[in-house]
């Protein structure tokens, strides 16, 4: 949507892909409390007051669980203007003056169990100057199991393929570059995909691509945790889980564009920072 019949903050996909994101939370949540015999998600809604530089808001969903020890599926959608030092980070923010609409999804799943991997996911829609869609999702486990990662890269595989031929081998060295720990010297999972400023001139086949990755981890992580919940650990498993936390909490942050990102908009930092574990250990 765009032009005078645009209501704020839906310029371009931005209308579209919030009501998107906003199903897809529902449907994240809805299965992710399957596994739970008595926890569910508590919601909370925050808006920015009129006047601020930052207008719109949004919803985090938090379950602490048995299955999941801690998973946030969060979705915003803000627009307003940009401080001037954060212009820099943002394409086409400074030709627009600092004005930007920005929508997404945030998944981060922390588990109890150390044989389930953790999981990110983010898929993002932004418009200053130009518009775009960026995002991905990858794995972390700290007993990485061959039959957990060729599941969760094939069905990604499957997601980029239909959009695009080579886009996945594109997205998945994309993610190993980005999702690296430079003073550790070390990868911070087993990867998946990752992308950015995709606008390939096709808006409706880029947004379908975007659709198209969350449905893949819907599809496919529920079916790790199926698998991996009920493995025995002890006391030792537990604690390289905790330690392996520790790299988590030193990428996002450290390196997360979109830690930075949510900061530089000062839009809702629990939001942001959702995405740390309960429990960590170095």
């Amino acid at each position: 949507m765009s032009g005078p019949e645009a209501r704020p903050g839906e310029e371009g996909f931005a209308g579209t892909a919030t009501a998107h994101f906003r199903d897809l939370q529902t449907r994240l949540c809805a299965t992710f409390e399957s596994f739970e015999p008595q926890s569910r998600f508590e919601a909370r809604s925050w808006t920015k007051p009129q006047g601020h530089r930052l207008q719109g808001g949004g919803e985090s969903r938090l379950m602490r669980g048995d299955v999941f020890e801690k998973v946030g599926v969060n979705v915003s959608h803000v627009w307003g203007v940009l401080p001037v030092e954060a212009r820099g980070q943002v394409a086409g923010a400074e030709a627009s003056a600092g004005r930007f609409v920005a929508c997404g999804i945030s998944l981060v799943a922390h588990m109890t169990n150390p044989y389930v991997p953790a999981v990110h996911m983010n898929l993002r829609y932004l418009s200053t100057s130009r518009a775009w869609f960026g995002g991905g999702s990858d794995l972390t486990p700290t007993f990485p199991i061959h039959e957990d990662t060729e599941a969760f890269h094939a069905a990604l595989r499957r997601a980029c393929e239909a959009y695009r031929p080579g886009a996945y081998q594109e997205y998945k060295e994309w993610c190993d570059r980005y999702f690296y720990l430079p003073h550790r010297q070390e990868p911070r999972g087993v990867g998946g995909i990752f992308f950015d400023d995709l606008a390939s001139g096709n808006a409706s086949a880029d947004f379908a691509f975007v659709r198209a990755v969350g449905d893949a981890v819907l599809e496919v992580f529920p079916q790790i945790v199926a698998r991996r919940k009920d493995t025995p650990y002890d006391g030792p498993a537990r604690e390289a889980l905790l330690v392996k936390r520790g790299r988590y909490v030193e990428f996002n942050l450290v390196y997360d564009r979109g830690t930075r990102f949510g900061f530089s908009t000062d839009a809702d930092p629990e939001a942001y920072l959702m995405s740390l574990p309960p429990l960590v250990r170095w």
